[in-house]
């Protein structure tokens, strides 16, 4: 396997170098019918089959190259042209003619050598094609594949949909590469010009790739950037639109608040004036009753303290109300204040929209409790009137008491039995309304630690603002540096615009090397009519404009005179009389010759 291997390798360093030296002796755009280029996919064909696994199918044992070339489309997204023209072609029927036609596709396509680097590299997938002792898994392969990156410089123009590739055979014609000595020692030169030619423009090539690479990673990073800056925007914009119904649904709670609060103090109101009012009548009834009945009129004055003392709590009730009013409107003040500074404060706000629900619903409790207050106080005055109607009735027992004192006594101690059951329910009374007193102060508790949570609430949301001002200087720093580099990316463009120029330079100049071994000649005959050919090392600077030769501005012999000048300076074409074809001339040259054709124009 290692001898099969070094002559597979021998035979594609001789394919190629001959496909090279013939194609630049050619002079023009290779054809499907030129014989070294022929040799050369057959070469190719045989090492891509060293070592190929043999795999099972219904009509038999088979090797194909299709799988093994069909990866490069997984490993470079460039390839998938390749291969989807490969699989529309009709005419094709086996995976070795689909092989053979991507070979003809990449090469024209100038990225053979890219793409089987790209395969060499994934050892683990070519396991599976490929034995172990197979070419592409060792190190001559990777010789082949540096040695393919020569024939970039060939122009091919193949025809596959015409051609017969299923059914082709593949020998290697020995022929061709069975030279002369003297051939070898002449071909020396043009290989050491080939060479350098070749190194110039793989060294260019990969400048401009990783130029490209560095223009690919800026723009990416622009492109995250500019996405970033739209997504804050829109979030901006959200926020701004939940602060907005926030508001509205703020005013509309506090007008309700504020209704509610109108309706509890007419209502208060309406009590203190049917209460004062039941006071004096009560007075009127009590001026006439007698010193037997002082016991009832304290208990009844108890009654109307416990009554003041309920009505004072009512009023303390309504200071915490004016309090929470007060409250309220520090916090209206509070928010105005800071309408500007709430952008990114979305969960807090919700978090207050539930605490004001839940306001509302003890402002609800309240006012039912009101109710039932309003609902004891009715019954209160039920039973005044009821001691009212036994007044009077004691009243008429007093006026018979003196026919009936025996019948008086009997009511006596029966009003007294009815005076003490409802003295004990009054007590039971006051105690309930001690009950609701307890709840009164620990609603009033509740309310304080709301307002805690509501000053500790505010206290976030100054440190978001300030998360929020440090976030924003964030951002425009981020927008300098996509300031930078946008500059960045502007230096970069023109660079490659230099480049590219010089990269159009370089392929004139690769064009106009098919010619140079006509150039040589031309040389050597001045040289022997005793013109002086300069050296390209000599000449630093073209003679007519002194400008300094560069990558972009290279260097160009005179055919008649022999010095070094520009492409500028040169851009001239005249027949000589060592060649018939026009060669390239100096601007001063070409004068001069224009002017001996127009005096002798024999």
């Amino acid at each position: 396997m290692a001898m099969e291997r070094a002559n597979l390798l021998n035979m594609a360093k001789l394919s190629i170098k001959g496909l090279i030296e013939s194609a630049l002796s050619f002079g023009r755009t290779l054809d499907s019918d030129y014989p070294p280029l022929q040799q050369f996919f057959v070469v190719m064909e045989h090492c891509l089959k060293h070592g190929l696994k043999v795999k099972k199918s219904f009509l038999g044992f088979n090797k194909s190259l299709w799988g093994p070339l069909e990866l490069v489309e997984k490993l470079c997204p460039e390839a998938v042209e390749i291969s989807a023209s490969v699989r529309d072609l009709p005419g094709l029927k086996t995976p070795l003619g689909r092989a053979r036609a991507w070979l003809r596709l990449a090469l024209m396509q100038k990225r053979l050598a890219d793409y089987l680097r790209l395969l060499i590299t994934r050892k683990d997938l070519l396991s599976d094609f490929y034995e172990h002792s197979a070419l592409m898994l060792e190190e001559e392969g990777a010789v082949i594949v540096g040695l393919l990156v020569g024939l970039n410089v060939i122009d091919a123009n193949l025809c596959v949909k015409g051609e017969d590739l299923d059914s082709q055979v593949g020998v290697i014609d020995f022929s061709m590469y069975l030279k002369n000595d003297i051939d070898d020692y002449r071909s020396e030169e043009r290989n050491s010009q080939i060479a350098s030619i070749l190194d110039q423009k793989n060294y260019v090539e990969e400048l401009n790739r990783q130029l490209n690479s560095t223009v690919g990673g800026l723009q990416g990073r622009v492109d995250s950037l500019e996405k970033s800056n739209s997504k804050l925007i829109e979030e901006l914009a959200i926020a701004k639109n939940n602060i907005i119904k926030l508001q509205e649904e703020n005013q509309q709670l506090r007008s309700e608040n504020s209704l509610i609060l109108q309706k509890t103090q007419e209502h208060l109101e309406v009590t203190q004036v049917d209460a004062s009012v039941e006071r004096d009548t009560y007075k009127q009834s009590r001026q006439g009753l007698d010193e037997m009945y002082n016991d009832a009129q304290r208990q009844l004055k108890e009654e109307c303290q416990h009554r003041q003392d309920v009505e004072n709590e009512l009023v303390v009730q309504m200071s915490m109300k004016q309090e929470m009013e007060l409250a309220m409107k520090l916090l209206e003040k509070d928010i105005h204040e800071k309408q500007d500074t709430l952008i990114g404060l979305r969960h807090q706000l919700d978090e207050v929209k539930v605490i004001n629900v839940e306001m509302y619903q003890k402002m609800q409790s309240s006012d039912e409790e009101m109710k039932k207050k309003n609902d004891v106080i009715s019954r209160l005055e039920e039973k005044t009137n009821q001691i009212t109607a036994t007044m009077k009735q004691l009243e008429q027992r007093l006026q018979e008491a003196e026919r009936h004192r025996t019948s008086a006594e009997e009511g006596t101690r029966r009003f007294k039995l009815d005076f003490a059951n409802k003295a004990d329910s009054l007590q039971r009374q006051i105690e309930h309304r001690e009950r609701q007193l307890q709840q009164l102060e620990t609603d009033l508790k509740i309310e304080r630690e709301w307002r805690q949570t509501l000053q500790s609430d505010l206290e976030r949301e100054r440190d978001t603002v300030a998360q929020l001002s440090t976030e924003a200087l964030q951002i425009n720093g981020l927008k300098k540096e996509f300031h930078r580099l946008h500059d960045e990316n502007v230096q970069l463009k023109t660079t490659c615009e230099d480049q590219e120029q010089a990269l159009e330079e370089l392929g004139s100049k690769l064009s106009e090397s098919k010619m140079k071994i006509e150039d040589i000649k031309e040389a050597n005959k001045a040289l022997q009519g005793g013109q002086v050919w300069l050296k390209d090392k000599d000449a630093s600077h073209c003679k007519l404009c002194e400008k300094e030769f560069s990558i972009s501005r290279r260097k160009h012999h005179c055919r008649n005179c022999g010095e070094i000048f520009c492409n500028s300076c040169s851009d001239n074409e005249l027949p000589l009389p060592a060649s018939p074809k026009p060669v390239r001339v100096c601007d001063t040259c070409h004068a001069l010759l224009l002017q001996r054709c127009s005096s002798n124009p024999t």
